[in-house]
């Protein structure tokens, strides 16, 4: 992660110097996500889409953009357009404000005149959608209103019919009830974040008249982060999981010096009432599935009494793992990832001290190291970064902790055993492997974009896009779920295979790092061999594409029987299995038989 790209952050030298940052984002060897996106604009794009790309090359995605004409949002959507159909769009991005209402209430209206007025102005962009969808499959991302820089009627403007705020507030409420209803529909919150940059200074008359912008120049860098965020968010780039610092982060002092009793937190002082409102908003993110881990250079018994403080919000029991020791916190942090079997850059780090921040962003790249500031500020700037964006939130998504924690638990379990297959045996395996469905898309699509490590081919796909696969009846298409003693592991793998006359191709093999090691791919494999000679297949053809994260994946093929047919110089390799005496491999998890493929 670029630190200049993180909030807080200068964005006169982000505007200024967007070509050098993009020059130095291109600088890597790993692999970028690519995608189209169309912006469809309703005012000036041009700098927008070059700030865009800034923070979607900085989380690892490298867009290729559509920009529509000035304010030729509806035509672009609406008309024959060859070069937007040629461009095939995967996401949109329509750029409206406030300013592209063109019918706002009067006093002379009556409430039947004003709601036909909101009518047809929600028509106007409903019936876009629409469209955009029918045509293009694309997941649409689209501004909501900012209210208006001035007041015709004061403080009325809010409450009467009449007024410019009441009526885009009430199209904003019929923007969300539709987001709410169509999962490939997003919001782009700028009503937040003019609010939160300043209403007078985002909506600069200047800016507008002058350049067509209806955002200050300066606002561009937060606006574009805010945009970006939701973007990764669909495809897989969240953050899962917070490493926490103790003495000053969580509570003010050091337990170690000043005693339990000693430091502050709770609402005796103000600045313990600022660490209890932090430790809430921390706790408040278990709501989303975020895990909860500690760092810090402390006595393992005292970091336990602090968190055990009786004002303290986050308990030990909230965390799955505390490494409350003397070691250098990169050491720390990095083994926390091992132990949660999660990549490093799936984790953000947060410490008081800018020594440890260092440390730790120069040896664990990829981790994000938020420059938290006072504590006051300590949550506006882990906030803005959006680490956990909401797009779709998932069942799986919330119960994470308590899959993780139970993860421990296994690992628990497993030292007390000298046979391995005797200790999966004891973990009583029940799997569901079935053709994919509608409870479990949103879940299917999702893993897709998250999961790197065990990831053959490490294709990426939307929601909207599993669900044609879905209806397509060229595809195998396999999820597992796991459950054992210990609890649901949920949807943890996916196979996808593309028929070929005889030939099954696999096009997607991946699994949750969670659940390695625990026999779940032999099951996996004995099923998708069953469907395969229900339809005549009589060759399984696997693919492996390397990544710089999923050599571990290397050699799986081989590892279950398939013969190598290639193997290229930058390490891809191509499998075969033929499959007319094919015997079960699984022996340790019972498997509740597939529902039948068409």
């Amino acid at each position: 992660m670029m630190r200049e790209l993180e909030y807080p952050f200068d964005p006169g030298y982000i505007m200024k110097k967007r070509r050098s940052i993009k020059k130095e984002l291109l600088k890597t060897d790993k692999p970028f996500i690519e995608k189209r996106i169309a912006v469809l604009g309703g005012s000036t794009t041009h700098d927008i889409i070059d700030i865009l790309e800034l923070f979607l090359l900085n989380y690892g995605i490298r867009p290729t953009f559509y920009e529509s004409e000035f304010n030729q949002y509806w035509q672009d959507a609406m008309f024959d357009n060859p070069e937007l159909d040629e461009f095939k769009p995967e996401i949109i991005f329509i750029h409206t404000s406030f300013r592209n209402i063109t019918e706002l209430p009067v006093i002379s209206d009556d409430a039947a005149a004003i709601s036909d007025k909101l009518d047809r102005q929600y028509e106007h962009f409903r019936v876009m959608w629409e469209k955009l969808f029918s045509k293009f499959g694309a997941v649409i991302i689209q501004n909501n209103f900012e209210m208006p820089f001035y007041r015709l009627m004061g403080n009325k403007e809010a409450s009467d019919l009449h007024g410019s705020i009441n009526f885009a507030a009430s199209l904003n409420m019929k923007f969300y009830e539709y987001a709410q209803k169509n999962k490939n529909f997003f919001i782009n919150d700028i009503n937040y974040l003019s609010a939160d940059y300043g209403l007078s200074k985002w909506a600069d008359p200047f800016v507008w008249h002058m350049y067509k912008y209806i955002l200050d120049l300066n606002a561009i860098p937060q606006f574009s982060l805010n945009l970006a965020n939701i973007i990764k968010s669909l495809l897989g780039k969240n953050k899962k999981a917070f490493v926490l610092d103790l003495d000053n982060t969580l509570w003010g002092g050091v337990v170690g010096d000043d005693g339990v009793e000693g430091i502050e937190i709770g609402h005796e002082t103000s600045m313990g009432q600022v660490f209890s409102e932090f430790q809430k908003y921390l706790l408040d993110h278990k709501q989303l599935g975020v895990m909860f881990n500690v760092c810090s250079k402390n006595d393992h018994e005292n970091a336990i009494a602090g968190l055990n403080h009786p004002a303290a919000t986050l308990k030990p029991d909230d965390f799955i793992i505390i490494k409350a020791n003397w070691l250098n916190k990169d050491e720390n942090v990095m083994q926390i990832a091992r132990e949660l079997n999660i990549l490093p850059d799936s984790l953000v780090f947060v410490d008081d001290n800018p020594v440890e921040r260092g440390i730790v962003r120069e040896n664990v790249p990829g981790t994000a190291v938020p420059e938290i500031g006072k504590v006051e500020q300590y949550i506006t700037n882990i906030d803005r970064n959006g680490y956990f964006e909401v797009t779709n939130l998932s069942e799986d998504d919330i119960k994470r902790n308590e899959m993780y924690k139970a993860n421990v638990e296994r690992a628990k379990l497993e030292s007390t055993f000298t046979n391995y297959t005797d200790y999966l045996l004891s973990l009583n395996m029940t799997a569901v492997i079935r053709d994919f469905d509608d409870v479990y898309i949103q879940r299917i699509a999702q893993l897709t974009n998250k999961s790197n490590q065990f990831n053959l081919t490490t294709k990426r796909f939307t929601q909207a896009e599993m669900e044609a696969i879905m209806a397509d009846d060229r595809y195998i298409r396999l999820y597992g779920k796991l459950e054992d003693k210990y609890g649901d592991n949920g949807v943890i793998t996916v196979v996808l295979g593309r028929k070929e006359g005889t030939v099954l191709h696999i096009e997607l093999w991946l699994m949750s790092c969670r659940v390695l090691k625990r026999g779940m791919e032999l099951a996996m494999l004995d099923s998708l061999v069953e469907q395969a000679k229900k339809q005549g297949i009589k060759t399984l053809k696997g693919y492996y594409f390397k990544t710089p994260k999923n050599n571990m994946v290397r050699e799986f093929y081989g590892a279950l029987g398939f013969t190598k047919i290639s193997e290229q110089e930058n390490g891809d390799s191509e499998w075969e299995l033929e499959i007319d005496n094919y015997e079960n491999k699984n022996k340790v998890i019972k498997v509740v038989t597939s529902n039948e493929q068409n």
